[in-house]
C-alpha cells in the first residue's frame, strides 16, 4: 500500500530502491504517528470533517495500535511503504471508510516533519536525564577526590599543578554548556509543523493552533513553506548540539586512555571493566573508553554529512532528505549508550592518590616559584628569569605548598555554582508541558 498509489504497477527495483531503509527507521516513528494522527482527527472533527462517532472510533482504533508499538507487536507489514501507509491500512481494515478520513488535510510531508519532531523532543529529553546523571557523578568525584594533584599539560608538556577536583568539574562544566546548545536545538524543534501539508498549506479550514496546543508545542512553524523547509534544518540543528556533547565525552576518552597507560599511571578502573590482550598477559586495555572516543568521533560527523545532503536543495519537499534518517535515528541510541556507560565505567575509577611524588614532575612548581618572589615585590619579568636561571643551573627546589584560592582554582572549585548553572539550563527544557499533552491524547 502507498499513500499515493494511482493503481499504476511499480517498477520493483524502483520501488525498492525509493523505499530504502524507511521501513526499518519508522519503527522509531510510529508511536508519534499514532499520537499526531489522534491529534489531527481530534481537530478534523472541530472543523466538521469527522463526526463525533467518527473521531471515537478513529480515536479507539488509534490508542490499540499505540498498544501494540508499546508491546511491540506492531510491524510494516511487507509491501506497505513506510509508517503513515501501515497505520491508515490497519484503520481501513478495522473501520472502512472511516479509515480512509484520517489523511485529510495532511500529506507525508508534513506527517513525517510531525513525526521527527515529536519523536526529537523525546530523544532529547532522555539524552538529558542520561547527561544529568554523568554531571553528577562528574561532581561527586571532584568533590570526592579534589586534594588529590595531577600535572596539568600545556603542548602534551608537563606545565603546572592541577587536580583530580579541577578535571573532573572542567568535565561537568563542559556539559553544562553542551546541554545549552541542546536546549536551543529543543527549542527549535519545539514548533508545530502539522497542517503544512506538501508545503503550502490545504484549502481545508485547519486549526493549527489547535493541534499545537494538543501536542504540547510551545508554538508553531506559522509559513508553511518555512515548516517543510525545517526538514533537514532540524536534523542538522540537533545534530550540532549532539556532536558538542560528543566533544565533551570524545575528549574525557582521550584523557582517560592516557591517563591508563603505564607511562602515566594516574588512574586505573577494576580488571573486570577492562579487557587483555590475546598475547600478553600484563594487558588492562580501556577498550570502552577507545570506543567511546571512536563513536564520538563519528557523531562529531553526523553535522556535515547532514550539511552535505541538504545543501543547495531549493526550497520544498525533496526525496534527498529521506536518506537524513539513515544517519540521524541511529544517533540518539548510540549517545544514550554512549552516556550510559561513560557514568557507569565512572563509578568504578581508580585514582591513585601520590601522581605527583614523582621527581619528574618537580617543574610543575616553578610559576608558583615565580609567583612567590612576585608577592615578595620583584618585578614579574625579573622573577620569571630568576625562576628560570635556578632552573638552568641545577638549584631549584619546588615548594610544594600551593595557596590557589580565586574562584574555579584548585583552592575554590565552585562546584556548587556549577550545579546551579546545570539547574537553570535543565529548567529551560519544557518536558513536563510535552509529556502532559502527549498523555491526555492517550486518556479515555
Amino acid at each position: 500500500m502507498k499513500l499515493w498509489d494511482k493503481g499504476i504497477a511499480i517498477d520493483k527495483q524502483i520501488e525498492d530502491f525509493t523505499v530504502g531503509k524507511d521501513r526499518e527507521l519508522d519503527v522509531f516513528l510510529a508511536p508519534y504517528d499514532v499520537l499526531g494522527s489522534i491529534a489531527h482527527c481530534q481537530m478534523l472533527q472541530s472543523i466538521g470533517l469527522l463526526t463525533t462517532e467518527e473521531l471515537r472510533q478513529l480515536t479507539q482504533a488509534l490508542r490499540q495500535i499505540y498498544q501494540q508499538i508499546l508491546s511491540g507487536k506492531f510491524v510494516i507489514e511487507e509491501g506497505i511503504e513506510d509508517v503513515h501507509s501501515q497505520v491508515e491500512l490497519m484503520l481501513t481494515r478495522q473501520l472502512g471508510d472511516t479509515g480512509k478520513k484520517v489523511h485529510s488535510g495532511r500529506s507525508r510531508n508534513d506527517q513525517v516533519l510531525l513525526d521527527l519532531r515529536l519523536y526529537i523532543r523525546q530523544e532529547i529529553q532522555e539524552i538529558v536525564e542520561s547527561t544529568q546523571k554523568l554531571f553528577d557523578r562528574f561532581i561527586s568525584l571532584s568533590e570526592q577526590h579534589k586534594e588529590v594533584l595531577l600535572p596539568g599539560y600545556t603542548h602534551t608538556q608537563v606545565a603546572m599543578p592541577s587536580s583530580f577536583g579541577l578535571w573532573f568539574g572542567a568535565y561537568a562544566e563542559s556539559l553544562v554548556d553542551d546541554l545549552r546548545l541542546l536546549q536551543a536545538a529543543y527549542s527549535i524543534t519545539d514548533q508545530n509543523p502539522l497542517g503544512s501539508a506538501a508545503g503550502y498549506g490545504s484549502s481545508f479550514p485547519l486549526n493549527r493552533t489547535m493541534t499545537t496546543r494538543l501536542l504540547g508545542f510551545h508554538t508553531l512553524s506559522y509559513n508553511v513553506v518555512y515548516a517543510q523547509m525545517g526538514r533537514g534544518k532540524v536534523e542538522k540543528t540537533v545534530s550540532f548540539a549532539l556532536a558538542s556533547l560528543a566533544g565533551t565525552l570524545g575528549k574525557l576518552a582521550s584523557d582517560i586512555c592516557l591517563y591508563m597507560s603505564q607511562n602515566f599511571g594516574f588512574i586505573s578502573f577494576p580488571d573486570h571493566l577492562t579487557t587483555g590482550s590475546s598475547i600478553m598477559p600484563h594487558k588492562k586495555n580501556p577498550d570502552v573508553f577507545e570506543l567511546i572516543r571512536a563513536r564520538c568521533n563519528q557523531m562529531q560527523a553526523l553535522p556535515g554529512e547532514i550539511s552535505m545532503i541538504t545543501t543547495n536543495l531549493i526550497s520544498g519537499y525533496h526525496r534527498d532528505l529521506q536518506i537524513v534518517k539513515e544517519s540521524f535515528i541511529p544517533a540518539f541510541e548510540q549517545m544514550k549508550q554512549i552516556l550510559h556507560i561513560a557514568e557507569y565505567s565512572l563509578q568504578h575509577i581508580i585514582i591513585q592518590p601520590h601522581i605527583l611524588d614523582d621527581e619528574k614532575y618537580r617543574y610543575l612548581f616553578t610559576v608558583e616559584a615565580v609567583n612567590k618572589e612576585v608577592l615578595a615585590g620583584v618585578p614579574f619579568r625579573d622573577a620569571y628569569r630568576k625562576i628560570g636561571q635556578q632552573i638552568a643551573d641545577g638549584t631549584y627546589q619546588p615548594d610544594l605548598k600551593l595557596q590557589h584560592t580565586h574562584e574555579g582554582s584548585m583552592g575554590q572549585l565552585c562546584n556548587q555554582a556549577i550545579q546551579d548553572k546545570m539547574k537553570e539550563v535543565l529548567n529551560l527544557f519544557p518536558f513536563e508541558q510535552a509529556r502532559n499533552a502527549l498523555s491526555q491524547l492517550l486518556q479515555p
